[in-house]
């Protein structure tokens, strides 16, 4: 066979393969964990908040940790209600924002899908057993809130067990 008709069908090939991946395969054109960078506003000297850094570092993601010298601002320029906050806050470059203990798992069907008028997720306080959070076998069910650009919020997720995160 001719090399230069080979090569076509060798092209041929590959450019089906593509095309069939892309119908086939859900968000291949959508934005890599890899790619995503997470600024991370926490206090010097909290671990647990370094332990949620771990899980979502472990899982693929980019973290830039700050530390601002008031935490409390930062939350209220993003537009953070007191009633959202936890001890850190993590915002993508888009400007999504990922307050508190969130599992990794919640954050990536989020950005793979983000909500129309939402500006993130949140989980308030520091519920035992989440992602940095964990003491041994305790486990206190929590949920996950989808907060909206109008100030309004929703149930994201409802965590019930430990199992539920992951």
């Amino acid at each position: 066979m001719n090399q230069a008709l080979y090569s076509l069908i060798s092209m041929s090939r590959l450019l089906g393969v593509f095309a069939l991946t892309y119908l086939v395969v859900p968000n291949v054109g959508a934005q890599s964990i890899e790619d995503i960078t997470l600024n991370v506003y926490k206090e010097p000297t909290c671990g647990c908040c370094s332990g949620w850094i771990e899980h979502m570092d472990d899982k693929g993601y980019t973290s830039n940790v700050h530390h601002p010298r008031n935490i409390s601002l930062v939350k209220a320029e993003l537009g953070l209600k007191a009633e959202w906050t936890s001890c850190h806050t993590a915002v993508t470059s888009e400007g999504f924002i990922f307050e508190g203990h969130i599992p990794e798992k919640f954050i990536a069907q989020f950005l793979a899908s983000p909500p129309e008028g939402a500006v993130g997720l949140a989980v308030p306080g520091m519920p035992i057993g989440g992602p940095g959070m964990e003491m041994g076998n305790r486990f206190t069910p929590y949920d996950i809130l989808l907060i909206n650009k109008d100030g309004s919020h929703t149930v994201f997720a409802r965590i019930n067990t430990v199992s539920g995160q992951y």
